[in-house]
């Protein structure tokens, strides 16, 4: 079995893949203190509790956007699996040729996201892809695969943090779509701003990159885990996939394996 794990800022994803089924998914915050021993026998025993055999798990691939704790996490996995895992950076042939100026300015998981939407949604056309998570990303791949654009906004947790930390009054607030805009007392109101804000948001940078792009035929692809919440709002998202990122690395561990 292989196993994908996603570094963001504030979550580990963790998936196990066997062949192209995606067996279960798992999650941790992100601690970059932790030592190589935490990691490899976390991993383990939540492996162990969701019924997955530790013993089956033979590969590994790694997307992080923060380098700090990298060291730590491939040492649990070298001395815990015995695994030595593909870290996907600058320099990995990923498959997708990256057409922007400074390539390797572009986040690991940005590249998945796209590979992912690409093969499994794009269908030979152009994709967008839509990533809300600790910041809300928008990345755009031509018609031949390529990665093109990428546009970087604060995601709606990162949003609610510096309206309840930068406002004396404003309290933390449980992040969900309000019954109406019109609110009229204060957690609705904050409700209303980070959703809402975020739906119109996303509507006009998705119409806009896709305007200024010339194509006709996007495919606009979503993912992230507050991404629930927007998708079923807005007509501008075609797609919501909670598990892409885990998928495109998949695909770019095949496309590593095939190079050997």
């Amino acid at each position: 079995m292989l196993l994908c794990i996603d570094v963001g800022n504030t979550n580990i994803t963790l998936g196990v893949f066997s062949k192209e089924t995606l067996k279960g998914t798992f999650r941790l915050t992100t601690q970059i203190d932790r030592t190589s021993d935490e990691y490899g026998t976390t991993i383990k025993q939540i492996l162990e509790y969701n019924g997955i055999n530790p013993a089956g798990v033979k590969k590994a691939i790694i997307a992080s956007v923060v380098p700090k704790g990298m060291y730590s996490l491939t040492s649990g996995l070298i001395k815990y699996f015995s695994i030595n895992p593909i870290v996907i950076g600058p320099g990995t042939k990923t498959g997708m040729r990256i057409a922007t100026p400074f390539p390797e300015q572009i986040g690991a998981d940005r590249i998945v996201d796209c590979i992912g939407a690409y093969e499994m949604y794009g269908e030979g056309g152009p994709v967008l892809v839509v990533d809300f998570g600790t910041a809300t990303t928008y990345d755009l791949v031509d018609d031949k695969g390529a990665y093109i654009s990428g546009v970087t906004a604060p995601g709606i947790r990162l949003s609610a943090n510096a309206l309840w930390n930068g406002a004396a009054k404003l309290p933390e607030i449980e992040i969900k779509k309000p019954k109406t805009i019109l609110a009229n007392e204060t957690v609705s109101s904050m409700q209303s701003g980070l959703v809402f804000g975020q739906i119109g948001q996303t509507e006009y940078i998705v119409k806009n990159m896709i305007k200024e792009s010339g194509y006709s035929n996007v495919k606009v692809v979503s993912t992230g885990g507050l991404g629930k919440i927007i998708y079923p709002e807005t007509d501008v998202l075609e797609v919501y996939d909670q598990e892409l990122t885990l998928h495109g690395m998949r695909i770019v561990f095949e496309r590593q394996k095939r190079r050997r």
